[in-house]
């Protein structure tokens, strides 16, 4: 596969899990990457590792993308490595669990500041560049929870639907310059995220799936490289949404 063939893809949280799966989609398609992670040197080593095999040039730090400096400086330094950016995916989050009126408010402000706040910093950094350009892609990733919600996780839900809506904003006003915003909001995937909700919620969640099984983070994948590629050309502001049936809309 040679779709993406001489570009420069930036993917935050892109050590492991969805955003690693992501990562190596598009370095089989012919892009070099620069990921972000935090703290996760053994998973950041075997993705980039893998992507060298390819033949593609790999660039990464660890740091919390919650610090807007460290998120802009890394992505100008990987411009400096590796090229203007022409794909950007904002892939890392977390999850703070809890009953509503237990959550402080820290909670909140740390849950939208790793998902919501890193997304528009990391889309201000390279939207400038890929206006002049008339060229880019910016792939969000919320989830099928802003559809259906779910209890204990207000912050999560809270703060992809603002990603949603930062996304669809976005799209109409980068469209007239070439660019293509677009989400990906992933149904329930077996990542360490998930499996630490243990065996009797996996087998709750899968019973409930039309699937049957949860999605593994290489179901995902194809998606962004649809959105990032030549097929995503006429996308606009769209939420693709791979979740095995969970949620239909």
């Amino acid at each position: 596969m040679t779709e993406l063939a001489g570009q420069v893809a930036i993917v935050t949280g892109g050590s492991r899990g969805i955003g690693g799966a992501i990562a190596l989609a598009f370095a089989r398609a012919g892009a070099d990457i620069a990921l972000c992670h935090l703290d996760d040197t053994e998973g950041a080593a075997a993705t980039a590792g893998a992507i060298t095999a390819l033949g593609r040039r790999v660039y990464q730090e660890s740091f919390d993308v919650a610090d807007g400096a460290r998120l802009r400086g890394f992505i100008a330094a990987a411009e400096a490595a590796l090229g203007p950016p022409d794909i950007l995916v904002t892939n890392a989050g977390i999850n703070l669990r809890g009953a509503f009126e237990t959550l402080p408010e820290e909670t909140f402000r740390r849950v939208m500041d790793v998902h919501y706040m890193h997304t528009v910093t990391a889309a201000q950094a390279v939207y400038p560049g890929m206006v002049a350009r008339k060229r880019g892609r910016i792939i969000t990733i919320s989830s099928q929870l802003v559809f259906k919600g779910a209890p204990n996780i207000v912050p999560y839900c809270a703060a992809k639907g603002a990603i949603l809506a930062f996304t669809r904003a976005l799209a109409l006003e980068a469209a007239p310059h070439g660019v293509r915003v677009n989400s990906i909001a992933p149904g329930p995937v077996d990542t360490a995220l998930t499996q630490s909700r243990g065996p009797e919620w996996r087998a709750m969640i899968e019973a409930s799936l039309p699937s049957g099984r949860l999605g593994v983070p290489e179901d995902i994948a194809p998606t962004a490289l649809l959105l990032a590629g030549r097929g995503g050309d006429f996308y606009i502001g769209a939420c693709l949404s791979p979740n095995g049936g969970d949620v239909m809309h």
